[in-house]
């Protein structure tokens, strides 16, 4: 079972009853094929709507499962405009534009299924009229922006070696007068190449590394079964291969996790890391792994570098090798559009290349 989707789903049921009758009506309609992960985000976007609605005096109750449906039939498009504004406004940069974008497609759903799908006893729509209609919602990232801001953040095909060399000897001989960051990297660094070398040489997302158990791990065919993002199936995981480059790696960090992180023969986890105070080792979360590559990343002069960009770097060098449909089924992209964001990075490199053709000819 996916760990991450496990969390969720009990988060989600918590929440749900928190919710008005439609919006929990509306997540049960879309249960089947959203994960529970997606759905959580939904009831979010909802709760920050009705609750910026009770906070305006749009709506009486005290809290937002009070909030009538009778409401955001009355809804006008000011007050949309308004939300947008206290979404943008807060503090800290909290939501960006992207955020905004999303948390208003989420609304724009839920009228939709109140409006169009949904329907009382009579078979009349549970919402006379639908607001959302006439919101427009721009697609913040196209791919050739967000090609943009990784350019020059990335790492290179010499300094995906560089780096993780640099964490297994390098990072040593900068902490060379730190006693106690020179006892953990001792500790963890054959586990840390091992997960930035798989990134690296795979593309996983963080998520997918964290939820990984030894049993998923095929060293023969180079490759591991993860569950996918976006799919809603718990039974099946997706076959993800990885360079051999990451083979060495991966059997190294295999002879030393039992003795390294003391292991109970019940744990399953792959990556595991041992919590303060404790004796046993346990699965590594997700900040863990965060926080470790930004750790050596910024030693390392990269200090822009974060686990989502090791899987960006790798994809724009499988891309080079591969077309657009092979690196989209590597990654786990729903759709080739996220994809072409490689197609820009790799540019001058592929252009180049058919310049040095047309020569050769």
């Amino acid at each position: 079972m996916n760990i991450i989707k496990v969390k969720d789903r009990e988060t989600l049921e918590k929440k749900i009853p928190e919710m008005p009758w439609y919006v929990e009506k509306f997540i049960n309609y879309k249960l089947p094929d959203l994960s529970p992960s997606s759905l959580l985000e939904y009831v979010r976007d909802y709760e920050t709507f009705l609750s910026f609605l009770l906070a305006e005096g749009l709506a009486e109750g005290e809290r937002v499962r009070d909030v009538p449906i009778e409401v955001l039939e009355r809804l006008h498009m000011e007050t949309i405009d308004h939300f947008r504004m206290h979404l943008a406004s807060k503090k800290d940069g909290a939501n960006t534009k992207t955020t905004i974008s999303r948390k208003l497609s989420s609304l724009r759903s839920l009228f939709h299924y109140l409006s169009q799908i949904a329907e009382d006893d009579d078979f009349y729509p549970l919402l006379k009229r639908n607001v959302m209609a006439k919101v427009e919602i721009k697609r913040t990232h196209k791919p050739k922006d967000t090609a943009a801001k990784l350019e020059g953040k990335l790492l290179q095909e010499h300094e995906i070696a560089d780096f993780i060399h640099y964490i297994a000897d390098g990072y040593r001989e900068d902490v060379a007068t730190n006693k106690q960051a020179l006892y953990f990297h001792e500790l963890n660094k054959v586990r840390d190449c091992c997960i930035v070398s798989l990134i690296l040489n795979s593309g996983l997302r963080v998520s997918e590394v964290i939820n990984l158990n030894v049993d998923d791990l095929d060293l023969k065919k180079k490759l591991v079964h993860v569950y996918r993002k976006g799919k809603n199936d718990d039974t099946f995981k997706t076959p993800v291969y990885f360079r051999m480059d990451a083979l060495e790696d991966l059997t190294r960090y295999l002879e030393q996790r039992s003795v390294h992180y003391k292991a109970p023969k019940k744990e399953k986890a792959l990556f595991l890391a041992i919590p303060n105070g404790e004796q046993a080792g346990k699965r590594m979360t997700k900040r863990a792994i965060q926080e470790m590559v930004i750790k050596y990343a910024k030693r390392f002069g990269k200090p822009f570098l974060s686990v989502h960009k090791l899987r960006h770097s790798f994809a724009t060098d499988y891309y080079l090798q591969n077309d657009l449909y092979r690196t989209q089924e590597q990654l786990g992209h729903a759709s080739p559009d996220t994809t072409q964001i490689y197609a820009h990075l790799t540019d001058k490199t592929m252009s180049t290349a058919i310049d040095k053709r047309r020569d050769e000819e």
